[in-house]
């Protein structure tokens, strides 16, 4: 059984961060609502309670019962999660001068405290609360202060409960991976052996237990996501599997034959159904994304289940949902960000059990995995693209002429991102493609006045979106080059009859999505 670390989430924004810098260190970890801590499971190491939107003091503040923990698992609360402790223990947390927010300096610590292990004189850590400890009960010791926060780190004497004001997940905080790691590796005792050659062995040994002989349906999209999966899938229960892909329409030009093609080459057993017209039936007329996902998501079960019929005894079906899209589906304020197909667009009627041997997952990891898997790098570093197509990419509502205009558009984009190379941070030649993490054109809503030869034209307007991430949580936008912007944008309006107007989308994330819907 594989070691982890449980990380209680109490709605932070970094939350996931978190999680990402303990999965660096090669050691497991889940994030589960504060309120849901796993019991009987021998396998956790320790515990780590994650920030908060909230204060203590609100009332609608998020508040668990760490009685059962304390003493059983090593505790580390970080912002909010060590205000909690402090607070629930009879210490003082007040409302700060002013927010605290930004960089500051541990210019007092302990170090010999086995947290602070290696950790540098005056390193810089990442502040961000509204409130702070000003005092600590007297079983607490004070172990880091900086200029402005007496407890900037605190230790319950002959406990292992450990508390930080700061936030070490961040990059900004110069020593925080230390001081993860040695609450990991040196307080909880994991031994770093989680890899992707260990997640693809326990994972492929719980499917083989979860799913026994039963036959299982995986709907395929052409992305990475579904095709880890079902590469996973495949070796775990072979020919048991059957793949379905979906033509929705809403591919890009020529993705349903190329794609099917890449699939017969990994011995997949792939069934190809073109369900077109369905798609473009029941999405006539509608407008908003969140209907548009549903729709989408109902239709793909629904062809699911006729193909299911077909197949004896099919008990499962199995979706590549990754982490991130279970985290913007439902965060744990209860706020929906966006539904993902994966996850929002299910019926609760559907008659086949879910499979989701990725849930967990980061998309890089995703990627580590499917190399782990031997899939080929053509399929592995493909731009991850949204389950629903390029419905969410056309703002307003569905026709096949907006389309046929959004795939040309989109096809002179990604081939123009593979052709154009640039230097890598190693001097190596490489594409635009690969230094970018997603791409994609979006159809506006809109026309606009142009003139083509000697002629008024009013025709519509397109936006290029490039985003640089890592595991598609934050993004940034991608810096391309004016040079080929230029040449993109003149190739679009000459060559993609309809469009007389090219833009750039330059937002982040957050606040913005990487989709526009």
């Amino acid at each position: 059984m594989e070691e982890k670390i449980i990380i209680l989430d109490f709605g932070s924004q970094t939350t996931q961060l978190i999680g990402r810098r303990i999965r660096e260190l090669n050691v497991y970890c889940e994030i589960l609502p504060y309120n849901k801590f796993p019991q009987g499971d021998d396998s956790i190491k320790g515990v780590i309670l994650s920030g908060s939107p909230f204060s203590v003091y609100d009332q609608a503040a998020f508040k668990a019962d760490l009685s059962a923990l304390r003493g059983k698992y090593p505790l580390l609360g970080i912002c909010y999660g060590a205000q909690f402790i402090a607070y629930s223990n009879g210490g003082t947390v007040e409302p700060a001068d002013s927010r605290e927010y930004g960089r500051a300096n541990l210019d007092r610590f302990d170090t010999g405290n086995p947290l602070l292990k290696g950790v540098r004189p005056h390193s810089q850590v990442w502040m961000s609360h509204g409130d702070t400890i000003t005092s600590v009960p007297p079983q607490f010791e004070t172990i880091a202060s900086t200029k402005e926060v007496q407890v900037a780190a605190y230790q319950i004497k002959g406990e292992k409960v450990w508390g930080v004001q700061f936030h070490p997940e961040v990059s900004h905080s110069e020593d925080g991976t230390q001081i993860l790691k040695n609450f990991v590796t040196g307080i909880c005792g994991c031994r770093q052996t989680w890899s992707s050659a260990s997640f693809v062995d326990t994972t492929v040994d719980e499917l083989k237990a979860q799913i026994g002989n039963d036959r299982v349906i995986l709907g395929l999209s052409g992305g990475v996501d579904s095709s880890v999966a079902a590469v996973l899938l495949n070796r775990a229960i072979g020919r048991n599997l059957t793949c379905i892909f979906v033509d929705h329409g809403l591919l890009p030009n020529d993705e349903f034959p190329n794609v099917l093609h890449d699939y017969e080459c990994l011995g997949l057993n792939v069934i190809g159904v073109d369900a077109s017209e369905k798609f473009f039936r029941d999405l006539e007329g509608v407008t908003d994304p969140e209907q548009k996902r549903k729709i989408i998501g109902r239709d793909f079960v629904e062809v699911f289940n006729a193909e299911a019929r077909k197949i004896t005894d099919a008990r499962w079906l199995a979706q590549g949902t990754i982490y991130p899209d279970r985290i913007e589906s439902l965060n744990i304020t209860g706020k929906v960000i966006k539904s993902h197909h994966n996850v929002g667009g299910l019926p609760k009627d559907m008659n086949l059990k879910l499979c989701e041997p990725l849930k967990w997952l980061f998309k890089d990891e995703v990627r580590r995995v499917g190399r782990e898997l031997g899939i080929p790098e053509h399929l592995i570093g493909r731009h991850p693209f949204p389950g629903p197509g390029l419905a969410v990419r056309i703002l307003g509502d569905i026709t096949r002429e907006k389309v046929r205009i959004l795939q040309d558009a989109d096809d002179i984009f990604i081939r123009s991102l593979r052709e154009w190379t640039v230097k890598d941070a190693d001097g190596k030649e490489t594409s635009l493609y690969n230094q970018v993490w997603q791409a994609g054109v979006v159809l506006l809503p809109v026309q606009s006045v142009g003139v083509m030869g000697d002629e008024r034209t009013y025709e519509r307007a397109v936006a290029l979106r490039a985003v640089t991430s890592t595991d598609a949580m934050t993004a940034d936008w991608a810096r391309l080059p004016y040079d080929f912007l230029a040449k993109v944008s003149n190739d679009i309006i000459n060559k993609v009859k309809g469009v007389n107007r090219v833009t750039y989308d330059i937002s982040s994330k957050p606040p913005s999505t990487i989709e526009w819907e």
